[in-house]
């Protein structure tokens, strides 16, 4: 098999039939069925259950199209970091970034963005984790990250170093300065599972058995639940930027020293692009600035 031919079969499992996938791939249906035809030949499985109108992939076909879309994912990302290098510092950059940097990103990357106008930025969101996993398998390129990770195999710059605070509408902080655990212990809170184990530990050790009224996985979940005035969340600094509501503040923790980090990670030993290398370079340059100006 190859990455035409399984181009062919993704169009079709994604058409539901021969002839609509026939239209998409600008073919006759005869050519297309003899591909898939052979496909099934060489696999050595069946990888249609054919209607009068439709087809579906069978067991084998599902677990196939799984792959060859990711296998087609990553022949783009080929043929688009090939271009990158011959072409310099244009084209698009796969940069994942964790929700509760987000914002720290965008006023990151607006001197760059006047620097480099022709690089592009393909985004992907999700947790610190799950980025590296991503990292790992190659579809994406570098991820801003929250410490603390597994650093093994990977190359890091810290952007920016942050204390947690305690976050929510100001009746939930009848006293002016930092908050104690202890002044905490009747509050609602709203824990982002990043910090989760950190925060119960610290809770168990003061001695408080925390009212926990909302886990989740986002850090703008979090923040948007404090301030539609559920409760206290506990969040990184920056975080605390997605507050929209005039009665929300934030407040620092008067026995819970935690800070986070900001990294910027790439795999040590993938090959950096262009565009990756640009954006290493300038933020490594501008680290220092950064933390300062936040």
């Amino acid at each position: 098999m190859d990455l035409k031919q399984l181009s062919y079969f993704v169009a079709v499992i994604q058409e539901g039939t021969i002839s609509g996938a026939a239209r998409r791939l600008h073919l006759t249906q005869p050519p297309l069925s003899a591909q898939m035809r052979l496909l099934e030949e060489e696999s050595g499985c069946l990888l249609f259950e054919r209607g009068s109108r439709h087809v579906q992939p069978t067991a084998a076909g599902q677990m196939l199209y799984g792959r060859a879309v990711k296998m087609l994912e990553l022949a783009d990302i080929a043929r688009q970091e090939l271009k990158d290098y011959r072409e310099g510092t244009g084209g698009i950059l796969r940069l994942g970034v964790v929700s509760s940097a987000g914002a720290v990103l965008v006023r990151m990357l607006g001197d760059f963005h006047n620097l480099y106008p022709h690089i592009g930025f393909e985004l992907t969101e999700g947790n610190t984790y799950q980025l590296l996993e991503q990292l790992s398998s190659g579809l994406i390129e570098m991820a801003v990250v929250r410490t603390p990770f597994p650093e093994r195999g990977l190359c890091s710059v810290q952007l920016l170093d942050e204390p947690l605070l305690a976050v929510g509408r100001k009746d939930f902080f009848p006293k002016e300065g930092p908050v104690s655990l202890a002044e905490l212990a009747d509050t609602p809170l709203i824990l982002y599972r990043r910090w989760e184990s950190i925060l119960t530990e610290a809770f168990r050790q003061a001695g408080i058995a925390p009212q926990v009224i909302c886990k989740n996985d986002d850090a703008r979940t979090t923040a948007c639940w404090a301030d539609a005035g559920f409760g206290v969340a506990i969040l990184p600094a920056s975080a605390s930027g997605f507050l929209r509501h005039p009665d929300s503040e934030s407040r620092p923790l008067s026995d819970l020293p935690l800070r986070s980090g900001i990294c910027l990670v790439h795999s040590r030993d993938s090959w950096v692009s262009a565009p990756a290398r640009a954006l290493l370079a300038h933020l490594t340059e501008r680290a220092a600035a950064f933390g300062a100006s936040m």
